[in-house]
């Protein structure tokens, strides 16, 4: 641990490092300037330093990756020494520094915001970025730069519905081009963008008179998503031909679960298809309530692909619908500490059940697929989870801001290792693509010929070699369609149900 904290304070020397040489650089006799609050900002950024280097990480080694803080803008690079940080931006030094002393947090402060002002001077979107996305910027690289995760909550955050998924944002999904242009892959039923008119499909060129190419992945994250409103102006490259739309950020609502009722075959009990969108007190009480609601189930589908969690108290009660008073995970507190989580309650249901994992199954919701899988309460079907079984510490912070750290790692409740390595389903959809495909796999397993091997009993496993043979579904509609009808079999044949039980 003493290691790990020198490398923290080495990390943030390091980042603090390339700023003004002097202590107390800045007064309130002129605290504003270029728009910002600098004592303030000082002030936030040591608190913001001091938190972290009080952080225990789970007993995990720290990667320290200085040249991460490079994402702040493509154009920054960054050398360090011994003694001096050196910060390049395209071909020229614009700043060459002395690093402060150790743990002087107010000094790191100060630099690090009068780094700001310099970048801000180069940077449009930087300069355009509120305190708090600067926060959220500079958090973000930090913690890149340690290989761990976590993120600045915003103030504002906290007045948002505990108990639902509320998001400021455009209301795009989509991913980067080869150029840097951002591809629309996805819009929000009901958000500004689809009331601009985007589509799917269109490329965004330009974000308030900046190319998207030139944009940080973290700035232009923070600008579709930003806490509170906020107007883009963006060029879209359509096939009808170049068009300019504004879009304001505005608070989408989500649904934490999607409950789907799949009428049975025959007149039997149907199954009950839930989607977990986000483990929380809300998709607790959706569930709850659906399976009051439906007590002739033949069988449930927990859809996880999409989940992820970073309360383990959330996932435990979640858990404890399907399994009951049971030990649900492990939280490694740092190297030598363990705590035990339990699901509080018996459980609502013990009718047959499949649980769907994809490398998108994240945090907590690796520890509910576990549960299922160690409890033998049902069968895990899909891809390999995402390894990254982390929970968070929420530290407040002076200027109503948060720090959400993934510091503390998951085991299984039997104490198996879940981060890094991940949960691995009994049945693979990627090679049960085709209803030939099922067919054979449904009748090797029906006459005791499924040469399954369950690689979560196996302790000394080579992760990369099982995803390779197990590989992501590329196209999601196609992973939905046999997603569902592996499930919907699996469920409806108790003999095949129980024979795939029998291998976990």
């Amino acid at each position: 641990m003493r290691m790990a904290k020198r490398f923290m304070t080495f990390l943030i020397t390091l980042i603090v490092g390339f700023g003004v040489a002097d202590a107390a650089i800045f007064s309130d006799d002129e605290r504003i300037q270029d728009g910002l609050d600098v004592v303030e900002m000082s002030d936030s950024f040591a608190d913001i330093f001091g938190k972290l280097d009080e952080i225990s990480w789970g007993g995990k080694n720290i990667d320290v990756a200085i040249e991460n803080l490079e994402q702040l803008n493509p154009k920054a690079h960054i050398a360090a020494t011994d003694e001096r940080v050196v910060l390049v931006w395209g071909d020229t030094i614009v700043a060459n520094y002395p690093r402060p002393g150790a743990k002087d947090w107010n000094a790191f402060g100060e630099i690090t915001t009068a780094l700001i002002l310099k970048m801000r001077e180069r940077d449009a979107n930087l300069r355009a970025a509120s305190p708090d996305e600067i926060y959220q910027t500079v958090v973000d690289s930090v913690l890149r730069g340690i290989g761990q995760s976590g993120q600045y909550v915003f103030p504002r955050a906290n007045l948002f519905n505990p108990d639902g998924q509320i998001l400021t944002s455009v209301g795009i999904d989509g991913y980067r081009d080869e150029r840097g242009n951002f591809r629309v892959t996805g819009i929000y039923t009901g958000s500004p963008a689809e009331g601009a008119g985007i589509s799917v499909g269109d490329l965004i060129a330009e974000i308030n008179g900046v190319l998207v190419s030139d944009l940080a992945d973290s700035s232009l994250a923070a600008m579709m998503s930003g806490a509170g409103a906020g107007t883009l102006k963006m060029m879209l490259l359509t096939p009808s031909g170049n068009r300019r739309v504004v879009v304001r950020r505005a608070t989408v609502v989500l649904a934490d679960a999607d409950i789907i009722y799949l009428n049975a075959a025959g007149g039997e009990g149907g199954v009950l298809e839930i989607i977990v969108n986000r483990i929380s007190e809300n998709a607790i009480a959706i569930i709850s309530e659906a399976l009051a609601r439906h007590k002739d189930l033949s069988g449930i589908i927990l859809d996880l692909r999409a989940s992820g969690g970073a309360d383990e108290k959330m996932a435990a009660k979640l858990a404890g619908l399907f399994i009951g008073n049971t030990p649900i995970m492990r939280i490694v507190q740092d190297a030598h500490d363990e705590v035990e989580v339990f699901a509080a309650d018996e459980a609502l249901t013990d009718v047959p059940m499949v649980a769907i994992v994809s490398n998108t199954t994240s945090g907590t919701a690796e520890a509910i697929a576990a549960a299922i899988y160690e409890t033998g309460r049902g069968i895990l079907i899909g891809t390999p989870t995402a390894g990254m079984a982390r929970v968070a510490s929420n530290i407040k912070l002076q200027n109503g801001g948060v720090l959400e750290l993934m510091n503390k790692s998951i085991k299984t409740g039997l104490g198996n290792v879940i981060d890094g390595r991940g949960v691995f389903p009994l049945v693979c959809l990627a090679s049960v693509r085709t209803e030939k495909q099922q067919n054979v796999f449904f009748l090797n397993v029906i006459n005791n010929d499924f040469k399954a091997r369950d690689f979560n009993k196996e302790e000394d496993l080579d992760v990369a070699k099982v995803r390779d043979g197990c590989p992501v579904i590329r196209n999601g509609a196609d992973e939905d369609l046999v997603a569902l009808s592996v499930a919907s079999k699996i469920l409806t044949d108790k003999k095949l149900y129980n024979n795939l039980l029998s291998v976990q």
